[in-house]
């Protein structure tokens, strides 16, 4: 797992930089979570992760791909 400050550069990165879209993404990501939504990347890892932190590594993973943000 990487630390936060590469994670969520990667993260930003993958929405051309566009901070409001990742909030919104993530913000998104973190409710499917919460009700109940699978982790897109390995279980092992999110045992002790908050649903946003969960939402932002699969996006900077690249497991998460934003196309379009309702």
């Amino acid at each position: 797992m990487m630390r936060l400050e590469e994670t969520l550069s990667q993260a930003l990165e993958r929405v051309n930089n566009d901070r409001y879209r990742l909030s919104v993404a993530v913000g998104q990501r973190a409710d499917e979570l919460s009700k109940g939504a699978k982790p897109l990347i390995d279980i092992s890892l999110t045992k002790n992760m908050k649903y946003t932190d969960i939402a932002i590594e699969e996006i900077a993973t690249g497991a998460l791909i934003i196309e379009s943000i309702e």
